[in-house]
């Protein structure tokens, strides 16, 4: 792309963005989305900011020289004081294949701390896995559950780096139970608690999530199956959740089960139901851009019924202005239920 068309995309964006950066700032948040291409004429090219950090990524074709020079010269003028890195994540399953100069690279592997609504979260440009450890379409999810959590029991389930304990414990949570398959993420999420100083203690389990469930909704989890052994799993006694915030990847599969949020969203959503209260609050996401909102609010009113816990009400949490959607139907798509 010309370098000049390039650079008017990107003003454009930081242009659109100056009333919500200036609500973040004022809030203490110093992380946000600053070009969306799939919905700023740039598809596959996404420019974060995390505290310090300007986070450059491609997911359709990398970035030829000029217009990595071009992006970069933009925001150093737009917003001074920022580390860039780029990451060319266009090749299978997202992988990062641009090697970077050493320097670069040991810049690219330093943490760093950024702050959202006045919690301090740590970030690494290059890390161990794929995906930034905070997401930041999902600040909308972490503000509704700050405003849902004082007092209340939560339940994070395929909690990654607990960005939703985090924002449920500072926000006055009586008690936050994290669950994810990766030690590396909750070592993350725990070193995010660390940071910040919290009314209450979390609790950060190791497990899969279907035999996390399954112990909590008082079904149970065989330690055989099919006359096979199931991998180890941590044993936990039966307890609803006043609040429960589900987050799935949209595939995974495991001995314990398959999740699949094209397809059987439901699996999921049955057992987490079982995991909250009557009259409690059900949060579920579901970032498959092939799946239609109308169609998966269908699929979860119908789950609820099946099991005998009608859907009080449904509400739709909308990602931030930082990831604009020119059809009203992000890819993201947060439901809050009231069950």
């Amino acid at each position: 792309m010309p370098a000049q068309t390039l650079t008017d995309h990107l003003q454009a964006a930081l242009t659109a963005r100056q009333p919500l950066i200036a609500r973040l700032h004022a809030e203490d948040t110093n992380a946000y989305r600053l070009f969306n291409g799939s919905s700023e004429n740039q598809p596959g090219l996404t420019v974060d900011r995390y505290g310090d950090l300007l986070l450059i990524q491609t997911f359709h074709e990398a970035l030829d020289s000029h217009d990595r020079a071009a992006i970069e010269a933009f925001y150093a003028t737009a917003m001074t004081g920022l580390t860039a890195i780029y990451n060319d994540r266009s090749q299978a399953n997202s992988r990062i294949v641009n090697p970077l100069p050493a320097a670069v690279l040991a810049a690219a592997q330093k943490p760093r701390e950024f702050r959202e609504m006045g919690l301090r979260y740590l970030v690494q440009a290059r890390h161990g896995g794929q995906d930034p450890w905070l997401f930041l379409d999902m600040r909308a999810g972490r503000r509704r559950v700050m405003h849902e959590a004082p007092g209340k029991s939560l339940l994070n389930l395929f909690a990654y780096t607990c960005g939703v304990g985090l924002a449920a414990a500072s926000a006055g949570a009586s008690y936050v139970v994290n669950v994810d398959f990766a030690e590396s993420n909750l070592k993350v999420g725990k070193e995010n608690a660390r940071l910040n100083d919290l009314p209450i203690r979390q609790r950060f389990v190791h497990s899969d999530a279907f035999a996390a469930m399954r112990q909590l909704a008082g079904v149970g989890q065989p330690q055989m199956v099919r006359g096979k052994r199931m991998p180890a799993f941590p044993r936990l006694e039966p307890r609803t959740f006043d609040l429960v915030f589900l987050d799935p990847p949209r595939y995974a599969k495991s001995p314990f089960g398959v999740v699949d949020i094209i397809h059987d969203y439901a699996a999921l959503m049955k057992l987490a139901l079982l995991c909250t209260t009557e009259g409690g609050t059900l949060i579920c996401c579901n970032n498959a851009a092939a799946v239609s909102r109308v169609v998966w609010a269908d699929q979860l009113e119908r789950c609820a019924a099946k099991i005998g816990r009608g859907v009080r009400q449904l509400e739709w949490i909308a990602p931030e202005d930082d990831f604009p959607s020119h059809d009203g139907q992000p890819p993201l798509k947060i439901a809050l239920l009231r069950v």
